[in-house]
C-alpha cells in the first residue's frame, strides 16, 4: 500500500482494533507477572517471537540482511525496544493496569514533541503545543495523585514514564532513521532478537526468576509471543510506514480509557477520581497534538 498523507477508514478500523488489542495486553502482562519475574518474561517473549517471526520470513520469501548503513540504527532501536519493555512489564508488576497504562499511552506527547525536532514537516502548532500542556498535565495528576489507594507505586508510575518516552523513541526511530528503507518484519525481528539477549541477560539482577506458573500463565506467554508481538507489533510497525506518525499515535489515547475499563472489570481495581481525571487530560491533550488542521476555503476576490 503506498503511504497516505491521513488516516482512511482501513487505517482507522486497523488503529481501533489495535488500540483494544493493547489494551487487553496490559492485563495479561498484569496477570502473567504473578508467574514469571518481569524482565525474564520480557525476554522470554522476545525470544520467542524469533522464532515466529524467523517462520513468517521464510514463508514470505523476506531477507533478514540489512545494509550497513541500517546496521546502527538496527542496534541502537534494539536497545531502545529492551529498555522500553524493562521498564513497562517492571511498572506493570509494582502497580496497577489503570495507572500504568494512563502514563505509558501518553506516548504521542513524547513523540509529538520529539517529532517537533527530528522529522521535517511534523512541527508544532499553537495547538499541538496547548495539548502538549494538556497532556502533560494529565501525566502529571497521574504520576503526583496517591489518592486512589491500591499498588498507587510512585515507582511503578516512573517506570510506566520511562516505557512511554522508549516507545515514543522507537516510533523516531523508524520514521527518522534509515529504517525507514526496511520492511516492518525486518524492523521487528532486529528489535526482539536484540532485546532477547539483553533482557535475558540482565533479568537475574532483579530477582528469582520463576514465582508461580499455572497453566493459564503459560497459555498468556503463547499469546504474548503470537498475537501482540508476531502479530500486533508488526501490524503497528507497518501502519506506521504507511501512515503519518503523528496520526498513527493518536490513536493511541483509546488504549488506556479501554484499560482502565478492562483494570476495573477483569482486576477489579479501583478507579478514583484522580485517574479519570488525569487520563481525561491525556486523552484530550493527543486528540489537540494529533487533530488534522481545517483545510483553507479559498476567498473569491
Amino acid at each position: 500500500m503506498p503511504p497516505k498523507t491521513q488516516i482512511d477508514t482501513f487505517g482507522a478500523v486497523s488503529l481501533i482494533g489495535l488500540a483494544l488489542l493493547l489494551a487487553f495486553n496490559q492485563v495479561v502482562i498484569k496477570v502473567t507477572n504473578d508467574a514469571f519475574q518481569p524482565v525474564f518474561f520480557a525476554g522470554v517473549r522476545s525470544a520467542g517471537a524469533v522464532v515466529c517471526i524467523l517462520f513468517w520470513m521464510k514463508w514470505r520469501g523476506l531477507k533478514l540482511a540489512l545494509p550497513r548503513a541500517v546496521m546502527p540504527s538496527a542496534l541502537l532501536i534494539g536497545v531502545v525496544f529492551s529498555v522500553e519493555f524493562l521498564m513497562l512489564f517492571t511498572a506493570l508488576d509494582l502497580t496497577t493496569v489503570s495507572r500504568a497504562s494512563v502514563i505509558f499511552y501518553s506516548m504521542p506527547l513524547w513523540m509529538a514533541l520529539a517529532a517537533h525536532f527530528f522529522i521535517p514537516g511534523d512541527r508544532l502548532t499553537p495547538r499541538k503545543s496547548l495539548g502538549l500542556v494538556v497532556a502533560f498535565a494529565g501525566v502529571a495528576w497521574a504520576i503526583l495523585d496517591r489518592s486512589d489507594g491500591g499498588e498507587a507505586s510512585l515507582a511503578g508510575d516512573l517506570c510506566a514514564l520511562g516505557a512511554a518516552i522508549g516507545w515514543a523513541a522507537t516510533g523516531l526511530l523508524v520514521k527518522a532513521t534509515a529504517l525507514k528503507t526496511v520492511r516492518p518484519e525486518t524492523q521487528l525481528f532486529y528489535q526482539v532478537a536484540i532485546s532477547a539477549v539483553v533482557l535475558l541477560a540482565v533479568a537475574p539482577l532483579f530477582g528469582p526468576l520463576i514465582r508461580d506458573p499455572q497453566p493459564i500463565h503459560y497459555a498468556a506467554v503463547l499469546f504474548q509471543i503470537v498475537v501482540v508481538v508476531t502479530f500486533g507489533f508488526i501490524f503497528w510497525l507497518w501502519l506506521m510506514s504507511v501512515y503519518p506518525a503523528s496520526g498513527v499515535a493518536s490513536f493511541s489515547f483509546l488504549s488506556p480509557v479501554l484499560s482502565v475499563l478492562m483494570g476495573w472489570l477483569l482486576l477489579g481495581e479501583q478507579v478514583g477520581t484522580s485517574i479519570l481525571g488525569a487520563l481525561a487530560l491525556v486523552a484530550v491533550g493527543i486528540v489537540l497534538i494529533n487533530r488534522a488542521p481545517k483545510a483553507q476555503v479559498p476567498q473569491n476576490v
